[in-house]
């Protein structure tokens, strides 16, 4: 096929997407373009504004990787105000949100106040900023009124744009969808992302999210849109699995499998949802006794990866024994920043590293010690409100919990505690909490109790796939 038909099929194809999306008669605002944008521009869905720029010979992106791109900046600033403005009509609050989400403002607090040590205060600060948009964006989605379907809306509609350009990419325009891993030197599929890995994660999560939507939908009564709506959502499966092979992202791979696994397994009816701690430590002890056994060296292998997991344990050891600060660490979003990139690079032989690739230890290196156990006690927080949510909002409250242990798995290979990546900015969808001042109806239907102006969720009857 010539690829300006391709193109031209893709548009169309993504043109009849859109209207189908805007005929539905949906429970949402036009304010979820905002998260939208913040996705697919800002968080690593895609490329940033100067980069499509550039595409077109505008050359406006950043000179250093100190200076960034003042497009991108001012692009990031408008979605933020954005937000702040449509949060403020909505009525959220600092304070509510603080009372909710204790844990994550603990985090957001000691990140802002990890700028005063970094070595580049102005732009730890910049970066700050960016940081502070996603939990921005993830209350428009929450502050909906059906949060459910505000999430499951956005996620469709940036999957109309990344899978079916990421394929277009790849198979006709090689130049725009193909580049060389900086590590080995080898072609890597990027798509309509920067690299593999963010392709990969964009998979990982818009799969995630269409599997457990499809789960969902075949619950529906209505037939002809419930066969609608399996169709497209399984034709964009289709495109997002042949997109995650074609990535060979390793780590993305072991999360899609491990979060629609998780979806699956807690939608059977003799899973007692209650007792799904019992569950995850048991799944826990098997997966340390095949370690033990030596069954995961051959799933390493089945993945395409070596003992050193494409160099990463080398890097690892480098960055651990780097000289930094162990309590409060570089600063935030610092260590990667100056001649110490230049410096690690060339002690680990590897060109354009610019992240440690485990996100534990890229804590400890821009937050320190005190900044792991922070982010630890904001995953087990998160962990709470998801198990709460089994019972009280079951559908949610899989997907939840499905999430995040998918996301700290993912974390053990690649850096994903960042504030300009896609998985961070669903940790903060899964991890807030926020009780809006009106009925908010959800997805499920489940009948509400109004009390002290808040809204109350009584738990819905057990729930199956």
């Amino acid at each position: 096929m010539p690829p300006q038909l391709a193109l031209i099929l893709t548009l169309a194809f993504i043109a009849v997407l859109f209207i189908r999306d805007f005929r539905q008669k949906a429970n949402v605002t036009g304010a979820l373009w905002l998260p939208f944008l913040w996705i697919t521009i800002c968080g690593g869905g895609s490329r940033y504004v100067s980069q499509w720029l550039d595409m077109f010979g505008l050359n406006v992106g950043a000179v250093t990787v100190e200076d960034g791109s003042p497009v991108d900046a001012v692009f990031a600033a408008a979605l933020i105000f954005g937000g702040l403005i449509v949060l403020h009509k909505r009525r959220v609050t600092v304070l509510g949100f603080i009372r909710n989400n204790q844990w994550l403002t603990i985090y957001l607090a000691f990140c802002l106040v990890a700028v005063a040590w970094s070595d580049f205060p102005f732009v730890s600060a910049k970066r700050w900023i960016k940081l502070a948009g996603n939990p921005v964006m993830a209350l428009v989605l929450l502050t909906e009124m059906d949060p459910m379907e505000a999430l499951t809306r956005t996620m469709k509609r940036c999957a109309y744009v990344l899978l079916p350009v990421s394929m277009l990419f790849i198979k006709y325009f090689p130049n725009l969808g193909r580049s060389y891993d900086s590590w080995n030197g080898m072609p890597m599929n990027t798509g309509i992302s920067n690299n593999k890995n963010e392709l990969g994660f964009d998979c990982w999560i818009l799969g995630a999210v269409l599997f457990w939507h499809m789960l969902h939908v075949l619950r529906w009564d209505r037939r002809k849109e419930r066969r609608e709506e399996l169709l497209i959502c399984g034709a964009l499966l289709g495109m997002d699995l042949w997109l995650l092979k074609t990535a060979h992202s390793a780590s993305s791979l072991v999360a899609f499998v491990l979060a629609c696994g998780i979806i699956l397994f807690l939608g059977f009816r003799w899973v007692s949802k209650r007792h799904v701690s019992a569950y995850l430590v048991a799944g826990a002890a098997v997966a340390a006794l095949l370690f033990s056994l030596g069954v995961s060296d051959k799933i390493i292998q089945l993945l395409g990866r070596n003992d050193t997991l494409t160099g990463r344990t080398d890097i690892w050891q480098i960055l651990w024994h780097w000289p930094v600060n162990p309590v409060v660490g570089t600063g935030f979003e610092s260590f990667w920043l100056g001649d110490r990139r230049l410096q690690v690079q060339q002690e680990a032989s590897v060109d354009m590293l610019n992240e440690a690739h485990n996100g534990y230890l890229e804590t400890y290196l821009n937050l320190g010690f005190v900044g792991v156990g922070i982010t630890t006690a904001m995953l087990l927080a998160a962990y709470a409100k998801s198990r709460r949510d089994l019972l009280r909002h079951f559908e949610f409250g899989r997907f939840r919990l499905a999430y995040l242990i998918a996301f700290m798995v993912y974390n053990w290979t690649e850096a994903a505690f960042r504030m300009n990546a896609f998985p961070f900015f669903m940790f903060f969808v899964v991890a807030m909490d926020y009780r809006m001042r009106r009925v908010q109806v959800m997805a499920e239907q489940a009948p509400t109790d109004v009390v002290q102006g808040a809204t109350v969720f009584i738990a819905p009857r057990p729930q199956t796939i």
